[in-house]
């Protein structure tokens, strides 16, 4: 950590420079000669990455920003948030895979103290720099190996662990949890013996059935979206807790939250039924679908499928809760009379259990993207392939 970027010249510099181009910065000379033109070009590209994610660091003065990798890997403050809402007031937490520490400062906000554990020294001197910076004084950052810091506490010294691992391993993606590092199937009998909870956060292609034979003891499972975008699984386990799991789907979009909690149990015995579509279209966000909320969603607002393996919805009643897009029904037609008679050449299309991909159907019927108009081609409840037309209500 380079401490003559926080002189108050080299951040004015930063500040009037922070909208141009890192590479280009990267070329020029640096006018300061304690601090290079790399680093000033790290330092504004950290700002910009952080703008839309992290907003509170980009906006608050003297923020030290690592490398690049670091602000890539680390969480949104938009999931960031949910996870301060899992932890209990004034509880003890250890974040093992500490990072950017993004997620470390916001649990800090309802616990009493978070020990953040990061094996890089300079990226743990930078959260330490950054978290006294935005007022955030009982997070305890320490450069070392947070399992072993773990494997050291009295059993039930901690109320939460919370861990982030590594999917990516000796520079290959690795899917299985047990491949992940650290490995916390084989660790997580050591962690429900020194605390009582422990929060993983998980690659969203993770399979969560799968996971939840693995995992034991687990009370929660929250499936995270941000602009339908499925950011981040998170399992929550209960060292005392040996019953149901409940799955949310927890959409976050406009500054809004959407949520629909359900179990397995409930999705494999609900009863779905189908129909021709009706007035409106629902288009569940992809927090319910990776979640597998195929059923109990219908369930939940009264809804019809239009085809038991098509996860698109109906009904004559607008449900403005809905998690997910929401279409007032203008035309419905065979793709045959589609081919005849459409005279849309610019529309926004889906394809929804249907046999041809987007970009096949774009071109076969001559289709730009864009526009109000959206067009799903999909299989109706008789089987048979249709193209359903609407706009955004």
């Amino acid at each position: 950590m380079n401490k003559y970027i926080l002189d108050k010249e080299v951040q004015e510099y930063i500040k009037a420079h922070r909208e141009l181009s890192p590479s280009a910065i990267a070329l020029r000379k640096s006018p300061f000669s304690n601090v290079s033109s790399s680093e000033i070009a790290t330092q504004i590209d950290g700002w910009q990455r952080s703008v839309r994610k992290l907003p509170t660091w980009a906006y608050s003065s003297n923020i030290y920003y690592p490398d690049k990798v670091n602000i890539e890997q680390c969480s949104s403050e938009h999931t960031a948030l949910i996870k301060q809402m899992l932890i209990s007031r004034d509880s003890r937490v250890v974040d093992v895979t500490g990072g950017f520490g993004v997620d470390s400062c916001y649990l800090a906000q309802h616990a009493e103290v978070v020990i953040h554990c990061e094996l890089n020294a300079k990226l743990s001197e930078i959260v330490q720099h950054n978290s006294t910076e935005l007022g955030v004084n009982n997070l305890i950052c320490l450069a070392t190996d947070g399992i072993e810091y773990v494997k050291q506490q009295e059993d039930e010294a901690i109320d939460y662990i919370y861990i982030d691992p590594s999917r990516r391993v000796n520079h290959s993606k690795v899917f299985l949890l047990e491949d992940c590092e650290p490995n916390i199937i084989a660790l997580q009998a050591i962690f429900l013996k020194k605390s009582r909870y422990v929060l993983y956060k998980l690659s969203p292609l993770l399979d969560i059935s799968s996971a939840l034979i693995k995992l034991k003891h687990v009370k929660y499972v929250l499936v995270i979206s941000v602009d339908g975008d499925c950011k981040e699984l998170l399992f929550v386990q209960d060292k005392y807790f040996n019953g149901t799991t409940h799955i949310s789907a927890i959409r976050l979009f406009l500054d809004q939250i959407q949520t629909h909690t359900f179990t397995l149990e409930e999705e494999k015995s609900t009863l779905v039924r189908t129909t021709a579509p009706l007035t409106y279209l629902y288009d569940p966000d992809v927090s319910v679908t990776k979640a597998g909320a195929f059923k109990s969603i219908a369930k939940r607002f009264n809804l019809y499928k239009l085809h038991i393996h098509t996860h698109l919805y109906t009904s004559d009643t607008l449900y403005t809760e809905f998690p997910g897009r929401i279409f007032h029904i203008k035309k419905v037609q065979s793709i045959p009379a589609f081919k005849k008679q459409n005279t849309l050449n610019k529309a926004n299309v889906i394809s929804k259990n249907f046999p041809i991909k987007v970009d096949d159907i774009k071109k076969k019927f001559k289709i730009k993207d864009g526009g109000a108009d959206f067009l799903f081609f999909t299989t109706d409840a008789d089987g048979i392939h249709i193209v359903v037309h609407g706009v955004k209500v």
